[in-house]
């Protein structure tokens, strides 16, 4: 095996090992995935945009064995048409860069496939997050659905409660109308969430490369979990951890080997090899030859140029990584504040208001037969659950959504309260 086949399949399995080892429990059917893991490890394994960035960082690797190689030696044969002491003359010559060159040449091809690794790294997060954000977005929608025929139900119920009072003529017929009303709105809202469903399954078709008309079954509802971390911790993982801003550094480490490299220009090349002149030597023997030659750099507008764009590429790197730095450590603290705001709300929700609004209802409906409230008190009652419940699953889907986020930005995985306390 070539030690450059040999080093991208030593990679690939390091990859391998380190980017799904918590997407590979077991088999999975690529036809009907159900949990996040069966997701991301098809995307892994079938996303376009990521082959892409893997052959890309191919093409870098191979470029370091070009780098640290030599010119191809050059051969040249002379023969005379005429009649002559010397009919044939044969010269071989190999050109040798100056001293340092080579090394400074494989510096700039080995950084640039180091950060094109990086780069594949970063586009690898990007696209779990992407499948992330799309997965919890439909498992929201099944959960949606499901509250809402949970509603129909209700709405359906307490039609036939006003019903039944419209016929003991306990109740006027504007609240019949209303039920009626109520009832057609909900299963017009229904519709529409059922109506979404292939265009969230044709987001996610996309980016798992499958024809966007397939079906996906319903997925797993994500388990609601908290991070252990604060601000601060979380600014250092990023700083150490993050794909695109270790890229960045080994850009600016090829810019350095380039600048480098800029400067090996003032220096000649050097070239070493033999000649053989047919007949020229003593008894007409051929005669042969050391040979030396050199490439003047005399064009030093030319080099000094390349000096100052290598210079510049270096002070863009530089500068690029500082912005880059700046605009993730704002964007840590955003989504941050967005993930510990979405705990607040679902424990808002999960612990006081919707467990009230049942106890509401249920209140509502007693009085509401019992005569002592209208049937508008009890509507919006109703209401209120249900959109107390859908905010409830959005802020579970955003939790888990800007969760995913924050690993995107950190590179790795973040811990849990669960896991904290087990260790």
């Amino acid at each position: 095996m070539k030690p450059t086949i040999y080093y991208t399949a030593c990679i690939i399995a390091l990859i391998t090992c380190r980017g799904f080892a918590d997407v590979s429990n077991g088999p999975f059917d690529t036809n009907a995935p159900k949990q996040l893991q069966d997701y991301l490890r098809c995307a892994a394994s079938n996303n376009a945009g990521l082959k892409a960035a893997y052959e890309q960082w191919r093409a870098a690797v191979e470029q370091v064995p070009q780098a640290k190689s030599l010119p191809e030696p050059q051969l040249t044969y002379g023969y005379a048409t005429e009649s002559t002491p010397q009919r044939k003359m044969f010269d071989a010559m190999q050109m040798f860069p100056w001293f340092g060159t080579i090394e400074a040449r494989a510096d700039v091809a080995s950084a640039a496939a180091k950060a094109a690794f990086k780069q594949f790294e970063a586009k690898k997060l990007e696209l779990f997050y992407e499948v992330k954000q799309a997965f919890y977005e439909y498992s929201y929608l099944a959960k949606a659905i499901s509250i809402a025929n949970e509603n129909l139900e209700f709405l359906k119920h307490f039609e036939q409660v006003a019903l039944s009072r419209y016929v003991t003529s306990t109740t006027p017929h504007p609240d019949l109308i209303r039920a009626q009303i109520e009832l057609a709105m909900m299963e017009n809202r229904l519709q529409a969430l059922r109506e979404l469903r292939p265009a969230i399954v044709a987001r996610l078709n996309g980016i798992l490369n499958r024809p966007t008309t397939s079906d996906l079954p319903w997925p797993e509802p994500p388990d609601y979990e908290q991070i252990s971390i604060d601000s601060e911790q979380l600014q250092t993982i990023v700083a150490k951890n993050n794909p695109q801003l270790q890229a960045l550094g080994y850009e600016i480490e090829t810019a350095r080997s380039n600048e480098k490299l800029a400067k090996k220009r003032f220096y000649p090349d050097i070239g070493v090899g033999l000649g053989v002149d047919s007949g020229m030597g003593d008894d007409g023997d051929d005669r042969i030859m050391a040979k030396i030659s050199l490439i003047l750099p005399i064009r030093t507008d030319n080099y000094k140029a390349g000096q100052r764009q290598a210079r510049a590429q270096l002070n863009k790197a530089s500068q690029e990584k500082i912005q880059l730095e700046n605009t993730l450590a704002a964007k840590v603290r955003r989504v941050l504040y967005e993930h510990q705001n979405s705990d607040r709300e679902i424990r808002l929700y999960r612990d006081i208001v919707i467990p009230k609004a049942r106890e509401m209802l249920v209140v509502s409906e007693t009085a509401y037969q019992a005569g002592t409230i209208d049937f508008l008190s009890l509507v919006d009652a109703q209401r209120s659950l249900l959109q107390y419940q859908l905010e409830y699953e959005k802020a579970i889907a955003e939790n888990a959504q800007r969760l995913a986020e924050l690993e995107m930005l950190a590179g790795v995985q973040l811990p849990t309260l669960k896991e904290m306390e087990k260790k």
